[in-house]
């Protein structure tokens, strides 16, 4: 299918899905890819479907959305790939502004050196680049990308890209637990998004099945310790743990808003005391989510936090902060 949902979505409201490309037609393998490895990787940009096509059949799907009384708030090139491998996609997002709605592009950015790629995603209103790492061997740990693909290059086109972008600029990190969650790798990741100014920076968790065995999740020390080291260079940084809601709205419930905004956000333990009061509760509520593993207490740069219980095979380690120096024959400390 070329068009699905919408599915809810945190980040842009009720998103009306475009699978542009052919499935698993990616420039990266990463080892949580939910959809399955990728057979065969590729970087050579090409044509999937007309645009006409896809224009045709986004047309038709709102028809049918209006119809039934709903609506979408983005149309979004999010298909079981790399979006921009698809040599028509500015065509696309051009002939997709008859309907009034802003274009999304959800990207991996690996293509970005092109300048040709880069002109036509310039096209979109709202975009997003994914960093997983900025460290050499860590970004071929956890992306497994094309034989071709030289990673310095990636990020200088990441860096021209927002450069000249003028839309909406998103950045969007998976964290894997043993691979790229370390201090170290946060402040190299963090000293490159600074460069990029993007709106938010997301981290996102692999919470559903993955393409290589053993993937999990940081656990809640490692989480706190990026999500800190992060805002240190991006003052707006936000979770994508799976919960899909107006995560700091309050519900009357405290146990259940305070579940939902550290799934997004750790709360430090003023902020937690705010909510209780402001619920009217008692601090036992805290203690009783603590007690049954829902909530995890942990500590960085001398503050206590409060964080959403992700499910593990093993107990949470300390947060090391380690040397940011890069290992032997990485990119180096920072990005190019």
């Amino acid at each position: 299918m070329l068009t699905f949902g919408p599915v809810p979505s945190r980040r842009l409201g009720r998103s009306l899905g475009i699978n542009n490309i052919a499935p698993k037609a990616c420039s990266y393998s990463c080892v949580y890819c939910q959809v399955g490895p990728t057979p065969a990787t590729e970087i050579e940009p090409r044509r999937f479907y007309l645009p006409e096509r896809i224009i045709a059949a986004v047309g038709e799907h709102l028809a049918k959305l209006e119809s039934k009384g709903e609506h979408a708030d983005y149309l979004s090139f999010v298909p079981d790939g790399e979006p921009t491998l698809d040599l028509a996609l500015g065509e696309a997002i051009a002939g997709l502004r008859r309907f009034g709605l802003p274009v999304a592009v959800i990207s991996n950015g690996s293509l970005l050196f092109r300048p040709e790629v880069r002109e036509r995603l310039r096209l979109a209103d709202w975009v997003s680049v994914k960093i997983d790492a900025v460290d050499d061997a860590t970004w071929r740990a956890v992306n497994r990308p094309h034989v071709g693909l030289d990673h310095s290059l990636v990020l200088v086109g990441i860096r021209a890209f927002a450069a000249d972008f003028r839309g909406t600029l998103v950045t969007e990190t998976m964290l894997v637990r043993g691979i790229n969650d370390s201090v170290a790798e946060a402040e190299r990741v963090g000293r490159f998004i600074a460069e990029l100014a993007p709106a938010k920076s997301y981290l996102a968790l692999p919470i559903r099945p993955t393409a290589a065995g053993g993937i999990e999740p940081p656990d809640e020390v490692a989480l706190n310790c990026y999500f800190q080291t992060l805002r240190t260079y991006s003052a707006e940084v936000e979770i994508l743990g799976g919960y899909e809601g107006d995560a700091f709205g309050s519900t009357g419930n405290l146990a259940q808003d305070l579940l939902a905004i550290s799934a997004v956000h750790p709360l430090r333990e003023s902020a937690v005391q705010t909510l209780v009061t402001g619920a009217g509760a008692d601090w036992e509520v805290v203690e009783r989510l603590v007690s049954e593993g829902r909530l995890v207490r942990t500590e960085h740069g001398g503050h206590r936090f409060y964080v959403r219980r992700i499910r593990h095979a093993s107990a949470p380690q300390p947060c090391v902060v380690e040397d940011a120096a890069p290992p032997p024959g990485s990119s180096g400390g920072t990005a190019p």
